[in-house]
């Protein structure tokens, strides 16, 4: 499955119009842009029975199309797998499924994340036609979920991370593992504006455990996560600037072993299309 370089992650794919997700995501396709990530909200499932990722297949004819991330504890596995292969076989082609085991804070029954993935994953391959571990990937951050990712699946998807994280998860992977790291994107050349925008769609992942615990082990402190982030989690964590800028801080991250760098855009609102920003990415990125 060919991912490309650079790939585009947006809310409004699964919380927008559905007639301006198509054509968004035909005019990506376009733009030269590699995959279409089908975000979701922390603990949600984004897309469903994958009719959301079948809208998106339907409008286009090469980029790949993927989830970030369907929760394991709102899928059984086996719905997963049957919603997978009820998609025509050029369809199941070009989707990627990505799996997160959430947060606590998220899913009243959370327990044991590590192990609920590995029986989550072993589900998937007893199902009756099973889902291929070609064409699933998990957003993991930590070593071990990391770990289990490349032995299990595609690779890994890490979200809200640096490129320092993205240094060590190539390390903790095997070299054909994936690595597609999520950036998000302010075009802001103005560095307060950019950081409020930051800290308003911050604010809810860092009351998130699995996140602060993510940003621990990459170097931040409890200052760092407090009043709504420091500028240096803030400016480590968001790219902001021109295009020009911002392909610099993608190139950090492919010179640190990513695979592929999927650009979050932050819009004031999760159903907004930021069509005009990706536009504009594209002509320095793609």
């Amino acid at each position: 499955m060919n991912l490309g370089t650079i790939g585009v992650w947006s809310l409004a794919f699964t919380h927008g119009d559905r007639g301006e997700a198509r054509e968004a995501a035909a005019e990506l396709e376009e733009l030269g842009y590699g995959t279409l990530w089908l975000g979701g909200n922390p603990g949600g499932n984004p897309s469903g029975d994958l009719a959301t990722a079948a809208d998106v297949l339907d409008a286009t004819d090469r980029v790949t199309v993927a989830t970030g991330c369907v929760s394991i504890w709102e899928r059984p596995a086996a719905r997963l797998a049957a919603s997978y292969h009820a998609l025509p076989a050029h369809q199941r082609a070009r989707l990627l499924v990505g799996l997160g085991v959430s947060h606590a804070e998220c899913v009243d029954r959370y327990q044991r994340p590590y192990a609920a993935l590995a029986g989550y994953l072993d589900e998937l391959d007893a199902a009756s036609p099973p889902l291929p571990a070609a064409a699933r990937i998990v957003g993991a951050h930590g070593p071990r979920m990391t770990r289990l990712a490349a032995a299990r699946t595609l690779g890994v998807h890490p979200y809200l991370v640096d490129v320092s994280h993205t240094a060590r998860a190539r390390y903790e992977l095997d070299p054909a593992s994936l690595l597609a790291t999520e950036q998000t994107v302010i075009l802001s050349t103005e560095p307060e504006t950019a950081r409020n925008q930051a800290r308003t769609m911050l604010a809810p992942y860092l009351r998130l455990a699995n996140y602060r615990e993510a940003w621990r082990r990459m170097g931040f402190d409890p200052r760092d996560l407090a009043h709504g982030g420091s500028d240096r989690l803030v400016d480590a964590l968001f790219a902001h600037g021109t295009p020009e800028e911002i392909a610099a801080r993608i190139t950090k991250h492919a010179a640190a072993g990513a695979d592929h760098i999927a650009l979050q855009v932050v819009t004031a609102h999760r159903s907004l299309f930021a069509r005009t920003a990706w536009r504009e990415l594209a002509a320095a990125l793609c």
